[in-house]
């Protein structure tokens, strides 16, 4: 059931990050895809940081903050 609730944030944190990075989302199916990406890296931040985000709000702010981190880093990269 962890796993279920893992993907099911990751989409809602994708579908944000997209709305929220208005022009440099990567579409319906790669925001879904960056949003699962970046609760992994919003995890590995937070912990670095020593930041404690408890609970499905706390989830999903960490994994929102990830996926716009994540999409920020990839534009980035897009430009050189």
């Amino acid at each position: 059931m962890h796993w279920f609730w893992f993907i099911l944030i990751g989409l809602v944190a994708g579908w944000l990050a997209g709305l929220i990075m208005r022009g440099r989302g990567f579409g319906a199916v790669g925001n879904v895809v960056v949003g699962i990406v970046g609760a992994l890296v919003g995890g590995f931040l937070f912990r670095t940081l020593g930041v404690s985000a408890g609970g499905t709000i706390g989830s999903l702010v960490t994994a929102l903050v990830g996926a716009l981190v994540l999409i920020f880093l990839i534009q980035l990269f897009k430009r050189v």
